[in-house]
C-alpha cells in the first residue's frame, strides 16, 4: 500500500463488500470497528442488498461481543466519495464493482447463509483472522 502524504491527519478508510451486506461484509465491519477503534474509517456494503442483517449474523456476532441488531444492509451507492485505503471483496465475484483504492483484497469466502450453524461460525472467525491480519497492515 502506497503510504499516506507527510501530514495527512486522516484515518485509513476500508471498505467492505459482498453481495447482500447481509452476513459477511456486516462480520467483517463488525469485527473492525471492535478492533480498530477510532483509528480507522470503517464501512461495507453491498451490490444488491438484502431487506436485512441475516439473523445468525447477529447471532453470532453477539456471541463474540459485537451487536449488529441496530444496523441495515446498504448499497454501494450510500457510500461516501473514495478513495479507500483498502477494498475488501467477499467472494460477490462480478458482483463487485471497481472503486478507486489503494489496495484491493479479494477474500474467497462461502457465503455462510447456505452453511449450518458450525460452518456459519468457522466462517465468521476466519473474518476475524483476516479482520486481525488487515488492521495491522493498514497506516
Amino acid at each position: 500500500m502506497a503510504p499516506r502524504p507527510p501530514n495527512s491527519s486522516a484515518k485509513p478508510r476500508v471498505l467492505f463488500v459482498c453481495v447482500e451486506n447481509a452476513c459477511r461484509s456486516q462480520m467483517a465491519a463488525g469485527f473492525a470497528r471492535a478492533l480498530a477503534g477510532a483509528r480507522a474509517e470503517i464501512w461495507s456494503a453491498g451490490s444488491r442488498p438484502a431487506p436485512e442483517v441475516d439473523r445468525r449474523a447477529v447471532a453470532f456476532m453477539r456471541e463474540r461481543g459485537i451487536d449488529l441488531t441496530a444496523l441495515c444492509p446498504q448499497g454501494l451507492n450510500t457510500l461516501p466519495a473514495g478513495p479507500w485505503d483498502a477494498i475488501v471483496t467477499m467472494g460477490c465475484g462480478d458482483a463487485c464493482p471497481h472503486l478507486p483504492a489503494r489496495r484491493r483484497i479479494a477474500w474467497d469466502l462461502p457465503d455462510p447463509k447456505t452453511l449450518d450453524d458450525a460452518g456459519f461460525r468457522a466462517v465468521r472467525d476466519e473474518i476475524e483472522r483476516r479482520v486481525r491480519d488487515l488492521l495491522e497492515s493498514l497506516p
